[in-house]
């Protein structure tokens, strides 16, 4: 299947396309994470914004703060050979999955914490307090 990079979207084709609202695109405008040319009032996304989309709907899937989407797509204008941008994606991309290492380990402590809380209530169910 070819892909057609020089199609055009609007606001409601690209919500429609992507599977989320057109508020949401008017937010990450807004954030400065898209920048859709006009055509008088109307917002015209190309393949490159859609793009962008699609890598900060990700990005925000996994955790990522807007401000690190934004310092990371923002890299695409800076290295036109992406390597300084891979290796600052990859920085990011193990520093969340480091984080996400360390919240499991918490709620795996957790999960064990109240595991015995319901074994102990339970038991106080089945045979009341002793």
């Amino acid at each position: 299947m070819k892909i057609n990079r020089e199609k055009i979207f609007t606001v409601p084709e690209l919500a429609k396309d992507l599977g989320i609202t057109e508020r949401a695109i008017r937010f990450y405008e807004s954030k400065g994470l898209i920048s859709p040319k006009r055509a008088g009032n109307t917002r015209i996304f190309s393949y490159g914004d859609r793009t962008r989309l699609t890598i900060i709907m990700r990005s925000k899937k996994v955790g990522f703060s807007l401000k690190e989407i934004k310092d990371f797509l923002d890299l695409y204008a800076v290295n036109s050979n992406h390597k300084q941008q891979a290796k600052n994606g990859l920085d990011i991309v193990e520093k969340r999955m480091n984080s996400l290492k360390e919240q499991y380990k918490e709620i795996d402590i957790m999960l064990n914490d109240l595991k015995g809380i319901k074994n102990e209530l339970s038991r106080v169910v089945k045979h009341g307090r002793k």
